[in-house]
């Protein structure tokens, strides 16, 4: 466990960052001028943006260098690229399989995933604020600091923003994209676990052997950090326990406490949540389905996994109750909300029922497990800023699945349609004429697997789609 991965030696002389933004800004406006050569307005706008806003920071930052014996390669950087890169050979095939335009939908997963880094990056600075000092803070990643949902939020709003003028369903985009945020999930929180980040409460005595060693994080040296000389978890113990007599074993041990691995835990839910995806793909009733339950799963194991986590960074808002009353009170919500909504996409009646009555089991069981023994002093709680989001937007995905699967039912071909037909067949046709022995032909309203039609090829209209 370790940040950074390998190091890359550099020449002995100054390196300024203004070149490559220099090149991005340049390979930016050609693709720009293509885009506009080929009446592509959103993505033209779009790389004209990239263009401007690289040749910006290049002239902001002119007079700044760097110079070092050699480059950093940090662990967390390296799995979010391999991430967006799995993220990228996933979302398109599954999208172009879907009946949607390759190349708007390529344009679209870059403006997504930069929309998502954003959000990521905002959520933090937001709450997180007494870490950053200067405008140059929000920019240094290499530090850590991204939040999950800030993520999810963010790349959501780039995708409402760059596909409503092409005329395509979000939701319909939205579920070939949330496999690839498992697959993230799998991929960026092994990042967190070799960073040291996100990690959980101490594990008690009696843990397994194999769970202490895979939850202890070591002392770095001093250095390999611009701030910090230690794992975050080595780093809060010693907070914690300084003045005690655990500070001394922290110093003989030079290592955290064994704590609970939760980067590995919620790196084995994105793995299952990617499995779910995949399988219920098979099942899909209504455009947004696989979103929705996307939304319910993570926000439900999310809510959990938050039990176990004990890094303080992403922050705790609203009530204070009881916690054998707050945690089944929320997980009861949950419990409802599955009944109500999600479970509608079981199809076989008696695995719908005992999913149904098997929901409301963990509330018992929390308030079971959490209640104090009689006349014990309560334990105080509050929902840390990812509970919250995952509460809320699981009941809201809950809500809109429930109404979405009423409406299939009685316009199956409209619920399966990815927007309008006339501008997604005008948008593959500009992609086809550029493409060597390409063909502007493209069939329309080839059953409702593809949704482009209803009927001879046209969507009817869905005002009430997102």
């Amino acid at each position: 466990m370790h940040p950074i991965l390998f190091r890359i030696p550099l020449p002995h002389w100054p390196l300024k960052p203004w070149w490559a933004l220099v090149a991005v800004a340049a390979v930016a406006s050609i693709y720009a001028l293509l885009a506009a050569f080929r009446r592509d307005k959103g993505s033209a706008l779009t790389s004209a943006i990239v263009a401007v806003v690289a040749a910006g920071a290049g002239w902001n930052w002119r007079s700044v260098s760097y110079e070092a014996p050699n480059l950093p390669i940090y662990a967390y950087g390296v799995m979010l690229g391999l991430s967006l890169i799995v993220g990228w050979y996933l979302t398109l095939p599954l999208a172009e399989k879907d009946g949607l335009p390759k190349e708007t939908m390529a344009n679209c997963y870059v403006v997504t995933a930069l929309s998502a880094l954003a959000g990521s990056r905002v959520l933090y600075v937001v709450t997180n604020p007494d870490e950053f000092r200067s405008l140059w803070d929000l920019f240094a990643l290499r530090n850590g600091g991204l939040v999950a949902y800030g993520g999810f939020i963010g790349g959501l709003l780039g995708s409402w923003a760059y596909l409503a003028p092409k005329k395509i369903r979000l939701l319909a985009w939205a579920d070939d994209a949330v496999p690839s945020l498992g697959s993230g999930l799998l991929i960026t929180r092994v990042g967190c676990y070799l960073f040291g980040c996100d990690f959980g409460k101490r594990l008690p005595d009696g843990a397994p052997h194999w769970l202490k060693t895979l939850g202890t994080f070591p002392h770095w040296a001093a250095g390999t950090l611009a701030s910090g000389d230690g794992s975050p978890a080595y780093v809060r113990h010693l907070e914690i326990y300084r003045g005690t007599p655990f500070e001394a074993d922290l110093l003989r041990a030079d290592t955290s406490f064994p704590v609970h691995p939760t980067q590995v835990y919620e790196s084995l839910v994105g793995a299952a949540l990617l499995a779910l995806l995949l399988w219920q793909r098979k099942y899909t009733r209504f455009r947004g389905q696989l979103f929705f339950l996307f939304v319910f799963g993570y926000g439900y194991l999310r809510f959990l996994l938050e039990l176990w986590r004990d890094d303080v960074e992403r922050g705790s808002y609203g009530p204070t109750l009881d916690v054998h009353i707050f945690v089944p009170l929320c997980l009861l919500l949950f419990a409802v909300a599955f009944a109500l909504g999600i479970s509608l996409g079981i199809v076989n009646g008696p695995a719908r029922t005992t999913a149904r009555i098997l929901a409301f089991v963990p509330p018992v069981v929390a308030y079971v497990a959490l209640k104090p023994a009689s006349f014990a002093q309560t334990e105080p709680y509050q929902l840390s800023t990812s509970q919250i989001i995952g509460l809320l937007s699981a009941l809201t995905a809950a809500y809109f699945y429930a109404r979405f699967w009423v409406d299939a039912g009685k316009h199956p071909a409209l619920a399966m349609s990815v927007g309008d037909a006339a501008a997604i067949r005008e948008l593959k046709g500009h992609a086809a004429s550029h493409e060597e022995g390409g063909s502007d032909d493209e069939p329309a309203g080839k059953g409702t697997s593809s949704g482009v039609g209803a009927k001879g090829g046209e969507a009817h209209p869905e005002p009430e789609a997102t």
